[in-house]
């Protein structure tokens, strides 16, 4: 049986070049969100060629509007999938650890799906893969982030030295929920903006100057006629301005529990301790997250802001990941007796209860 928390020795090329993996993922969700923002996914109607060049013998006096968008997208992600290839191969010659290798596995597989969905999205013209391809970018960075996390020096240092402070289940518990609760309303806005409803509410904090918006048939029609005239977007629906409603209400919740989270790491871990410093960080990134969601709305969704609001949503989510890794982890880590358990190899016995 695997367990995480064997001893490993920090390979430090592996681990900066996972970072690098990482960071041009990251630049790949923020000119994903680009295309989205600028309503450019269609621009290029043909797939894998663009206008039946191949993608890569594109001239680079067509790369115009909207098109520049869709095809430096189309780049971009041709290298993260090299990237992930040359990291899953690397992965499986020199790990030691079986799990990293099928984690370096699960990293290809996952640049696979998302190209085919990409494509799909174009060939078949279905929005809705859109929000699938959105979600699976979200999770992929969380992949390589943690192999990132899993590769580093103070990985090795926490399984070489696990005597550390242990931290308690109920606030582990606290930063799990909290962080799927952010991945759901990633999805929620994923399916916002493939629907191309961003601004089905066009004022903040309000909703058509009132707490909850009134989602009447007449009411709608209303909103419509005046969006139409002022802003020339297409028409939007009672269930596009209720969920614009729950992802503003989830994303109050998510500043309350992050600030409990916060609260919590530095109350029982103290300042000094890391976990306590990333969670801090964590609630900063989702003030940022909350100015730039308003920003959004009052610039009537500009094309940087609202992509900014996509880069640190994806962000808030991967520190939230990262932060549950190390502190079950580094909990796990710190039990005597135990066995190890679980996809990673987590490991638990009755004192986690405790």
């Amino acid at each position: 049986m695997m367990s995480i928390n064997a001893p490993n020795k920090a390979n430090p090329w592996l681990f900066r070049f996972a970072v690098l993996t990482a960071f041009v993922t990251f630049l790949l969700i923020g000119l994903g969100g680009l295309v989205t923002s600028h309503g450019a996914g269609m621009s290029v109607p043909d797939w894998p060629n663009t206008y039946g060049y191949n993608m890569f013998a594109f001239p680079v006096s067509k790369w115009v509007g909207g098109i520049f968008y869709e095809h430096t997208h189309r780049l971009l992600a041709t290298a993260v999938g090299l990237l992930a290839t040359v990291l899953a191969g690397w992965l499986w010659i020199s790990e030691t650890r079986p799990w990293m290798k099928w984690l370096g596995v699960a990293a290809l597989f996952g640049v696979v799906a998302q190209g085919i969905l990409g494509g799909l999205r174009v060939t078949l013209h279905k929005d809705s893969l859109g929000v699938f391809h959105a979600t699976i970018a979200q999770l992929f960075f969380i992949l390589v982030c943690a192999i990132a996390l899993f590769s580093s020096r103070f990985w090795a240092g926490l399984t070489a030295n696990p005597k550390t402070f242990f931290v308690s289940r109920g606030l582990r518990t606290l930063v799990l929920a909290t962080t799927l609760v952010i991945f759901g309303q990633l999805v929620v806005a994923a399916t916002i903006r493939h629907q191309h409803a961003g601004l089905a509410i066009a004022d903040f904090p309000l909703a058509y100057g009132k707490l909850w918006p009134d989602t009447s048939s007449a009411a709608v029609a209303g909103y419509n006629a005046r969006r139409v005239s002022v802003t020339e977007e297409a028409p939007i629906t009672a269930f596009q301005i209720e969920l614009q409603m729950v992802h503003r209400v989830v994303a109050l919740a998510i500043s309350i529990l992050v600030a409990a989270c916060a609260w919590q790491a530095w109350r029982r871990l103290g300042g000094g301790d890391a976990l306590a410093r990333l969670a801090l960080f964590w609630l900063g990134l989702i003030l940022v997250q909350v100015a730039l969601g308003a920003a959004t709305i009052w610039t009537n969704k500009a094309a940087d802001v609202a992509t900014a609001h996509v880069m640190v949503g994806a962000l808030s989510l991967v520190t939230g990941a990262l932060w549950c890794l190390i502190g079950f982890g580094r909990s796990a880590m710190n039990l005597p007796n135990t066995q190890p358990v679980g996809v990673f190899g987590v490991q638990t016995s009755m004192m986690a209860n405790k």
